[in-house]
Parts: C-alpha cells; structure tokens; sequence
C-alpha cells in the first residue's frame, strides 16, 4: 500500500519503467531463442505493472476525499485501516504527528510495522485525532473448543 506522496511518485515511476520494459519485451518476442521463457518475462512484467497500477488507483481514490468508510476484516487490519483513514483525510505523516504531538518519524515507524508496537491507548488517540469512529463486530469461531 503507498502512504505517502514520496511512495506514490516512486510507485508511479516504476509503473512507467515496467510498461516500457513490457514493450520491449513484446518487441522483442518474435526474435527470442526461447519464446516460452520470453512471453514468462512479459507475462510477469505486466503483472508487476498491474499490481502497481491497483496500488495507485487506491492511493488516488483515497486521496481525492471521496472514500469515508473503510473495512477491516480483523483486528489485524487495524493499521491499515488507520494509514488510509489518513491518506483519505489528506494528511501527511508530518500533519498526523503534529495533531499528536509526537515526532513524525513516530507516525513513521509506526506505519513502518503496521502499528505492532503501537499501545491501545495510542491507536485510540490517532483513530481519534483522524475523525475516524471505528465498529467492529466480534464473533467467537465456530473452531474453537468451549471449556
């Protein structure tokens, strides 16, 4: 996922990078030694390529305020529920950290691994300092014996 301007112009410049090596590599099929070998490296050009796209068109889409609700599968999600509630809400790491009154190498870090080390208390703080009200539904798994 990107998360911040620096990724996505990164990501962006990759993008261009792969779908000129795409065409290249289609060029150059007719004359490959092995044409199986050469369509696998187009192939997985073009799938690198895709996978970049769909990472810029969700940073974009997040990005222009339309998207206000997120979805999170798990507890786990949590993180990434956070870094796009604000990137939706159009802030920077700097302005997060700011809004808390911490460091912004903090807000960093803590995108960094997916807020792991992050307290309740604190994840509370940055839900809150987003705007963002977060329900969840939590349900026993069928799997687990009872006692």
């Amino acid at each position: 996922m990107i998360t911040n301007d620096v990724q996505y112009r990164t990501t962006k410049s990759l993008l261009a990078q792969f779908t000129e090596a795409v065409s290249n590599l289609e060029a150059g099929l007719s004359a490959a030694r092995n044409p199986k070998l050469h369509q696998l490296q187009i192939d997985s050009a073009k799938a690198q390529a895709r996978d970049l796209a769909v990472e810029i068109e969700e940073y974009e889409r997040l990005r222009s305020g339309e998207t206000t609700s997120f979805v999170a599968e798990s507890l786990a999600d949590l993180s990434l529920l956070l870094v796009r509630a604000r990137v939706a809400r159009g802030w920077s790491q700097r302005r997060l950290a700011t809004e808390l009154g911490i460091a912004e190498q903090q807000i960093q870090r803590y995108e960094a691994n997916g807020y792991a080390t992050t307290s309740l208390t604190r994840l509370c703080e940055i839900a809150d300092a987003l705007g963002l009200q977060v329900r969840e539904t939590a349900e026993l798994s069928a799997d687990t014996p009872a006692a």
